[in-house]
């Protein structure tokens, strides 16, 4: 048996922790309390109807193996919820997550190319990598808020180009892309023969803009597979049912490796996952409403604080706070702001470079977690500001 440093392939050397998870393992290990404003992740409990769904599975015996494409009826009402969407063409899968790896896995060849807008959830750039691919990471413009432009996403694109990912609402800015830009982006990845990855995940939390699958934007909705969850819009993370769509001959593609994967979503969550789409909508309005009033207070705060600022989020729960004026790199700010304040965010430069001197903060939370948490930010800003 050899000692030593163990060996590993390239693909997972070359990989990255999130700056996400690096942040809040920080906050794990840490004594006292704080304010935990680094995850997208809703503050809200599972509607009581969602769980009762689970529950009622559980006892009738519905606990086994489903198809690798998913409960019939989970299918169906995903269709039924999205206009770009038939039951053939979706695979239900154990959360966003997976649904990306199998995209990625059946587009990318080892050595394409996938074009990135950034900055951008740090999980793209993963994912590539465990495809074999390249990342192409294209920075958007600060000075419009990190709004999607065309041209250089489109400059990017050549002969080795597999796929574009799109994520709207943005993940970390809050942005909603243009349709007009969209659909720019979208044709010219059809010129190339390249997919777009349409992440959705955040779809139904947008305060400003068209609230639209990216499929129905475009003239070729088979170029385009999306990738959406429960996870945020329902709250329900913990429950892992996401799904890929996409055409249907894609997607028959698509199951062959996903029973390499996980075979299956869990049969369980999968019920509650129908009685999150197909039952009472009023817990999910009442979310939507307590985020937007979030929003209103949080661009409310940055306004008033001297030296840093961030666009106003238009969808998702997160807004990217511009604190370049303070000392040091993006990281170094994040855990001081922990450390000597007692709140956690997200680092910009975790999130491509073009984040960096960016903190991503979550608004997933409540107002008196916010109002702790913002006041501690503006102590750090008024004490550091130069």
């Amino acid at each position: 048996m050899t000692t030593g440093r163990p060996r590993i392939t390239e693909r997972v050397a070359a990989s990255e922790r999130s700056a996400i998870r690096v942040m809040f393992d920080m906050a794990e290990a840490h004594d006292g309390d704080l304010v935990r404003l680094e995850v997208g992740e809703p503050d809200f409990d599972t509607p009581e109807h969602v769980v009762r769904a689970a529950f009622e599975a559980a006892r009738a015996g519905e606990t086994h193996y489903t198809s690798n494409a998913g409960l019939p009826a989970l299918r169906e009402a995903i269709a039924d919820a999205d206009e770009a969407v038939v039951p053939d063409g979706v695979t239900v899968t154990t959360g966003g997550m997976e649904a990306l790896h199998l995209a990625m896995l059946t587009v990318v060849d080892p050595g394409s190319e996938v074009v990135i807008p950034a900055p951008a959830w740090p999980n793209y750039r993963t994912q590539t990598r465990l495809a074999d691919g390249v990342p192409v990471e294209v920075p958007l413009p600060e000075e419009r808020g990190f709004a999607l432009d065309p041209d250089p996403m489109i400059e990017a694109m050549g002969g080795d180009t597999a796929a574009v990912v799109l994520t709207n609402p943005s993940n970390p800015t809050g942005r909603v892309f243009d349709p007009e830009a969209i659909r720019e982006v979208a044709a010219a990845a059809t010129e190339h023969g390249a997919y777009v990855i349409a992440d959705e995940v955040y779809r139904g939390l947008v305060y400003e803009g068209a609230d639209r699958a990216i499929a129905s934007y475009v003239d070729d909705p088979d170029s385009v597979l999306t990738v959406d969850s429960c996870s945020k819009r329902y709250a329900m993370t913990g429950w892992r049912v996401g799904w890929l769509a996409g055409h249907p001959d894609l997607i028959s593609e698509v199951n062959k490796i996903h029973e390499s994967t996980t075979a299956c979503a869990s049969s369980v969550a999968q019920h509650a996952a129908i009685a999150a789409i197909t039952g009472p909508q009023e817990r999910t309005r009442a979310m939507y409403e307590a985020f937007a009033e979030r929003r209103e207070y949080v661009v409310e705060r940055i306004d008033a604080m001297p030296v840093v600022s961030s666009a106003p989020p238009e969808g998702a729960f997160y807004a990217f706070l511009d604190v370049r004026a303070l000392p040091g790199d993006t990281l170094s700010i994040a855990k001081r702001l922990l450390r000597e304040h007692g709140v956690v965010t997200a680092p910009g430069n975790g999130f491509g470079d073009p984040g960096a001197g960016y903190l991503r903060v979550s608004f997933a939370n409540g107002l008196d977690r916010l109002e702790a948490g913002f006041d501690g930010i503006e102590a750090m800003v008024r004490e550091e500001a130069t």
